[in-house]
């Protein structure tokens, strides 16, 4: 009995090495694809639509001609994709696909700081017939990704980073024989973080509130015996205020956060009110024959409300540039 199990034993341990290397041979290695980009143009970032085009050199290098990305080439987040030029290779077995892309982009803008906003661009790709067991990315990391002569007026570009992941469905897009709704796909991935030069279209967008808001201080270096000039100046500069403030929103994407825009406006219309109800003590005051008080108030609070409105425009949008 005791020779019986160290006859199984010698057995297992002189025939396991095998099984486990016949097992292996017989897993599936998925083939390599190795890919990269150049990026010659980035260019008509709509905030209102959401988009962006980008002017690309793609190339990739693979061994399975089955693969065949010129018909089977998947960008998930383009709206369209031109071609304007592909050409393919074979050398020692491995083919070399090079193509001249031009993309309509879909992307999502974060607004909150508009317009020392940083923004994140996206372009991702994979092959639509062949899932990560079969095929993955390799990214290409030799030079640059990007023209340096290229720019993107109003914009710097911060990091370009290429990488590769995995891209998760919860689908089994109608192949009943996988085992539950979940597929995987290797994704070749390139993100580029660019940052607004926003001085000169900050002081475009936001001089016509600043007037205004100067239009309402004056305001205060009226005498309050001329009631009429003083509410006329602050109703006016109220809707002008307001005014500007569509005019800004109509080029932005809708969004349910309070930006720096909404922000920016919204102290400006509350210190509007400040000058209309400080007119409307200042008049109180005169109507009571209290004219030196009534002058004093108005030295005081004109200088401490352009202070503080000062101070606060200051802080938030430090902060906003410095997020």
């Amino acid at each position: 009995m005791k020779k019986s199990i160290h006859v199984i034993a010698l057995f297992c341990i002189t025939a396991m090495p095998c099984l486990l290397g016949q097992a292996a041979a017989q897993a599936p290695h998925p083939d390599t694809v190795k890919a990269g980009i150049y990026v010659t143009s980035i260019h008509d970032i709509d905030f209102k639509q959401n988009q962006y085009t980008a002017d690309v050199w793609l190339w990739l290098k693979y061994k399975n001609r089955a693969f065949d990305f010129v018909q089977n080439l998947e960008i998930p987040q383009a709206k369209t994709v031109t071609k304007s030029f592909s050409t393919i290779d074979s050398t020692n077995g491995r083919y070399y696909l090079l193509m001249k892309l031009q993309c309509v982009m879909s992307d999502t803008w974060k607004i909150n700081n508009f317009p020392f906003d940083r923004q994140t661009l996206r372009f991702s790709l994979e092959n639509s017939q062949f899932d990560r067991h079969a095929l993955v990315f390799v990214p290409d990391t030799l030079g640059k990704h990007y023209d340096p002569r290229f720019t993107l007026r109003g914009w710097n570009i911060d990091s370009f980073i290429v990488a590769s992941g995995i891209k998760q469905y919860e689908t089994n897009f109608g192949d009943e024989t996988l085992g539950k709704p979940h597929t995987e796909y290797s994704a070749f991935r390139v993100r580029a973080v660019i940052k607004r030069d926003a001085s000169d279209l900050f002081w475009k967008m936001f001089l016509g509130m600043y007037v205004a808001f100067l239009i309402s201080y004056v305001c205060f270096y009226i005498h309050s015996d001329n009631i009429d000039s003083r509410f006329g100046l602050s109703v006016g500069s109220l809707f002008a205020a307001i005014g500007n403030k569509y005019i800004v929103d109509a080029s932005l994407p809708e969004s349910t956060s309070f930006t720096l825009v909404d922000l920016l406006h919204g102290l400006t219309l509350f210190f509007i009110f400040l000058i209309i109800t400080s007119s409307a003590w200042s008049l109180y005051l005169t109507k009571q024959n209290k004219i030196k008080q009534a002058n004093k108030f108005d030295v005081v609070a004109a200088q401490v409300l352009l202070l503080i409105y000062i101070a606060l425009n200051t802080y938030f949008i430090l902060n906003a540039k410095n997020a």
